[in-house]
């Protein structure tokens, strides 16, 4: 009787002894093969969607390393690996152990590629957003001086309690840059003293943003 039949005959109908010890390596070392892994993933792209990338080597590697140390245990991989071992272990007790631990890989090999793919989807939008945010101009609102104005295509406003409708007036964040960095240039040309900025009514909806010196009498409107 050669070693695979003589293991068989010992376990028949029970849960094969081998089993907690062997899932536990398979699953340790694919949890340790994380970068190894995904390295994989990444060359193979969208070559064999679906397809396990390295289930069968830690099965295989796995159960040559338990079988060194357990020499009663049979040589169940042939050179086509995997599959060739489920045809050889006709022992449906031995069978459906061994496609649990597979599937359970399988599941757990998944679970570490779309936590991959949602960091790096994270990463993306993340740097989107940086770069987004490296177009955009940030004004600092004339008012207060502290706090970055909001302005979009109906009205222009701060926390502090700046509101100035804009509405069909096209104003962006470039334009009223420009209409500030005017007016303050256009004040000092004459005055070293520094402006404030103020709102005053000009109809019962609307206000205007004005820029004024009590030091050289400047008063100007910049919206």
């Amino acid at each position: 009787m050669d070693a695979l039949h003589r293991h068989r005959s010992l376990y028949k109908g029970t849960t094969p002894p081998w089993k907690e010890a062997y899932r536990k390596r398979c699953v340790d070392r694919l949890k340790n093969s994380r970068a190894k892994l995904l390295d994989r993933y990444r060359q193979m792209g969208e070559s064999s969607p679906g397809a396990s990338i390295m289930v069968q080597e830690v099965m295989e590697e796995e159960w040559s390393a338990l079988r060194s140390e357990h020499h009663r245990l049979p040589s169940l991989w042939g050179p086509h690996g995997l599959p060739e071992m489920f045809g050889v272990m006709n022992e449906r007790d031995e069978l459906a152990v061994l496609e649990e631990i597979q599937q359970e890989l399988m599941s757990q090999e998944m679970s570490i590629i779309e936590e991959y793919e949602r960091d790096l989807q994270f990463e993306q939008q993340y740097i989107s957003s940086v770069v987004e945010g490296m177009d955009e101009v940030h004004i600092i609102c004339p008012i207060c001086r502290m706090k970055n104005l909001s302005i979009n295509s109906y009205f222009i406003s701060c926390p502090c309690g700046l509101y100035i409708n804009t509405k069909k007036r096209n104003i962006s964040p470039d334009v009223l840059q420009r209409l500030l960095e005017s007016r303050v240039s256009e004040h000092m040309e004459n005055c070293l003293h520094n402006p404030v900025f103020s709102v005053t009514p000009s109809t019962e909806s609307s206000t205007m943003l004005m820029i004024s010196c009590k030091a050289c009498d400047y008063l100007s409107v910049v919206l």
